[in-house]
């Protein structure tokens, strides 16, 4: 495990693992009335980190892993009030972070737990008495605690146990291949699933995990260099950066192998740029929930359609919960021994799972030819004369036309449809393009 505050091996993170169990289990017991954690858990305290540093955040989770314990991250750039409800709803007892926002807010609700500064967590450690070793723990027991969104709305949280994770590792083993002896970089933060999954799928394996506090395009070519980095965990928007720096310095990246994608239908833009500026890297775009675990991904083409792992089943089903015919849109519906069991009942009402054990996030999509082809959420489908229309089909329909830059389509209300579809578009070098041009490249692309 890598990071700017410090690296430590497998040997390392066991010994560390003692001090960081040892100081997190006192300040649990200290508390005269601590808080209930969600019943979920099955009585197990839980534990968040909120601090910026991807390294000491890594270690803790990490070393908590091995013990009756609960971790959890949350995002130190939530909103306070996201913050706050996630730790009161889930009945956290101890958060690790450095806000004296956060801190001073959650003693004016009544709540309480304890808050520790790094600072502090970092001066415990080396004052306390070790705890006995990590152990292999029973596969019913929770270990993680999740959230579901966080930037615009309160968060969904839901737990992970270590059999549904191990579920989860077998299946990223089988297809996105984080091997033993593998360094891989993932620079997003640690409260991303896609970080985190990315952090144990290594330390599972038998691989490196490389961790970065914030992304630093100027030194993702160093790093990548200087730490002998062969596969990178990303989202999109990372890939353009290291498109952009292997353009610039192709040698620095003559040892990576694979870029591993979360989000599908990556743009083929992006696509053809790693392609054009790294030829020798394989680029896989994988599709997944974080509630759910690994669907599915694509290598190739368009990257519209995605292959669904063997150790998953896929179903798209109408809103009456029927199964629907192949090709036509609807709700996807996942059958995995990752899923979890559902959403903490003190932070949301939704449902996860039906009581078939199928699961949905309400992705909307089609199977074609069996493989699926996503559509984006329900929010993302309009109605429109009857029909139903996918929004973000229709800006991946506008990617590639010459002359024109970024598009977003939007529904506006209409008193005869219910609602037309509406392209917004950015000037490009042949701004603007006339209204005729545009839908003449739609009728080419998109149906009646």
């Amino acid at each position: 495990m890598v990071g700017a505050d410090g690296a430590l091996d497998y040997a390392g993170l066991v010994e560390d693992s003692r001090r960081a169990f040892a100081v997190v289990d006192a300040a649990h017991r200290a508390q005269a009335a601590p808080p209930s954690p969600a019943p979920e858990t099955g009585g197990i305290p839980i534990t968040a980190v909120s601090i910026a540093s991807a390294f000491h955040a890594a270690r803790i989770v990490a070393g908590l892993a091995g013990y009756r314990a609960v971790s959890a991250t949350i995002d130190p750039h939530w909103p306070l009030a996201h913050r706050m409800h996630v730790i009161t709803a889930a009945g956290i007892g101890l958060v690790i972070s450095d806000d004296a926002g956060l801190a001073a807010a959650l003693a004016a609700a009544g709540w309480t737990g304890t808050v520790l500064g790094l600072a502090e967590f970092l001066e415990r450690e080396q004052a306390t008495i070790p705890a006995d070793p990590p152990t292999v723990r029973d596969g019913d027991e929770a270990f993680l605690l999740l959230f579901s969104s966080g930037t615009t709305s309160d968060p969904k949280a839901f737990l992970k146990t270590r059999r549904q994770y191990r579920e989860n590792v077998a299946v990223s083993s089988a297809h996105l291949e984080p091997l033993p002896g593998v360094e891989t970089l993932a620079p997003g933060p640690l409260s991303y699933s896609l970080t985190l999954y990315a952090l144990i799928e290594c330390l599972a394996t038998g691989g490196g995990a490389h961790l970065a506090d914030a992304f630093d395009a100027a030194q993702l070519a160093r790093r990548v260099a200087a730490e002998r980095i062969t596969r990178i965990v990303a989202v999109p928007a990372v890939v353009q950066v290291l498109v952009d720096a292997a353009r610039r310095d192709p040698p620095a990246f003559a040892r990576l192998e694979l870029v591993i994608t979360g989000g599908a239908n990556l743009p083929s833009v992006l696509r053809e740029g790693l392609a054009a500026a790294l030829p020798h890297v394989r680029l896989i775009s994988y599709y997944g929930a974080a509630e759910i675990g690994f669907i599915g991904d694509s290598r190739g083409g368009d990257g519209t359609l995605l292959d669904v792992y063997d150790e998953v089943a896929a179903e798209i089903r109408d809103d009456a919960g029927d199964a629907v015919p192949d090709g036509e849109l609807g709700t996807l519906w996942i059958r995995a021994a990752a899923c979890s069991d559902g959403y903490l009942a003190a932070t949301t009402d939704a449902v996860l799972r039906a009581p078939d054990g199928w699961a949905t996030v309400h992705d909307m999509g089609r199977l074609v030819g069996g493989r699926l082809q996503l559509a984006g959420r329900a929010g993302d489908i309009v109605a429109t004369g009857g029909h139903k229309v996918s929004l973000p089909e229709v800006d991946r329909a506008f990617e590639a036309m010459p002359g024109l830059g970024a598009v977003c389509a939007v529904a506006l209300p209409d008193a005869r449809l219910g609602a037309v579809v509406a392209l917004v578009v950015e000037d490009g070098p042949d701004a603007p393009l006339p209204k005729a041009d545009l839908q003449a490249w739609a009728r080419d692309r998109l149906a009646p």
